[in-house]
């Protein structure tokens, strides 16, 4: 006997949080986050992005024990401003057990018809911030901090409940060695006299801090036509900037500036934090912390996070600044490997921009659809 619970306690939050860490108890290739982090961005009086999304939270129980969670979300912009009837489902996890799968699918089918939404996607969190898609390919290859990692038979349970692929995502990674700086450098220098631009490099969180709110605006302005495009607020962007700008290492992000100051490219990138939550497993104290800050410091792979180019200055050559830029820091760091987070396979601009890298295919996830009316 499958029953479903909604969430409504801390306790009950703490134990939806800790089941992936049972489900993939000695996987070396899941990521783990931080318990309470993880606690903390579910929570609707800390993190901002509640005010434009609402969601609710479901396990599964089969002999009263944790079998599947899955979490229904609206995000109220997207369907009342952007007109699109979507009902988003994120955090999905489950036993290799189709029905627990069906129980929490029905409910959002559910949740979906009530509000008289037409169709269903996921997995994806609660806006372009957050983790989206089901590994498809990779399985073999360690997870980040900001994907989710899932046994294969998850793309099966979606496609016997009707489900269809709806967005495809490709991540890809490149030894840095095959990054040729003089050849960077000479376009740099090429595209900075053409444009009158230059390049911000920073060596503290503070400095960096100013200009957040413009890069974000800008972030916008390069997302904006991509079809997973829901805009950010003011609340969630210092929500960011107080949760992560201050983490990230400030030389891993660059910033391009044209004759006026304005922002008009940006970049962040982070070091590999994977193997550092591996061994925190979900604790920051008493050790964790200092796992992680030794990545910080002395992690040799480096993951391209976020880059964004004004629409003015796409196909312009602006990439060659922030490459030729990482080039330096990464040779003084001793950086070994690049990975490039999840890209939409449609984005072919981005796509287009790393082939010079003879980049390798490693990963392939995607969100299913689900029409519901």
């Amino acid at each position: 006997m499958i029953t479903l619970k909604e969430i409504s306690s801390k306790k009950e939050m703490k134990q939806f949080v800790l089941f992936p860490f049972s489900l993939y108890k000695n996987n070396k290739y899941w990521v783990p986050p931080i318990i309470n982090d993880e606690i903390e961005s579910f929570d609707p009086k800390k993190n901002p992005v509640f005010q434009h999304a609402n969601a609710r939270f479901f396990i599964a129980l089969k002999n009263d024990k944790i079998v599947g969670r899955i979490v229904a979300i609206i995000n109220s912009y997207e369907v009342e401003k952007q007109g699109i009837k979507k009902m988003r489902f994120g955090w999905f996890d489950v036993i290799d057990d189709i029905e627990v799968s069906k129980v929490l699918i029905n409910k959002i089918i559910e949740i979906g018809k009530e509000n008289n939404l037409e169709f269903i996607e996921g997995p994806v969190g609660f806006s372009n911030l957050d983790k989206t898609g089901i590994l498809t390919k990779g399985f073999d290859h360690i997870g980040s901090m900001i994907t989710w990692y899932n046994h294969e038979y998850y793309k099966t349970h979606l496609e016997q409940l009707g489900f269809k692929i709806e967005k495809e995502y490709v991540e890809q990674s490149f030894p840095f060695k095959n990054v040729d700086g003089e050849k960077y450098e000479k376009a740099s220098q090429l595209v900075q006299r053409r444009y009158k631009l230059s390049v911000l490099n920073f060596t503290s969180s503070k400095k960096i801090m100013p200009y957040v709110d413009e890069m974000f605006k800008l972030f916008e302005q390069s997302y904006s036509k991509l079809p997973t495009f829901v805009p950010i607020s003011d609340k969630q962007i210092a929500f960011f900037k107080k949760k992560y700008i201050s983490f990230i290492n400030p030389e891993y992000i660059k910033f391009v500036v044209d004759e006026n100051s304005k922002l008009v490219a940006f970049s962040i990138v982070m070091p590999s934090f994977s193997e550092a939550l591996q061994k925190a497993n979900g604790k920051l104290f008493p050790f964790g912390i200092f796992h992680l800050l030794k990545a910080r410091k002395n992690s040799k792979t480096a993951l391209f996070y976020l880059i964004g180019i004004h629409p003015d200055y796409q196909n312009k050559g602006v990439i060659a600044p922030i490459f030729s830029e990482y080039h330096k820091t990464f040779s003084q760091k001793g950086i070994e490997n690049c990975v490039i987070t999840p890209m939409l396979k449609t984005n072919t601009d981005m796509l287009n921009a790393w082939k010079p890298f003879n980049p390798t295919t490693h990963k392939e996830r995607c969100t299913f659809k689900l029409e519901i009316m």
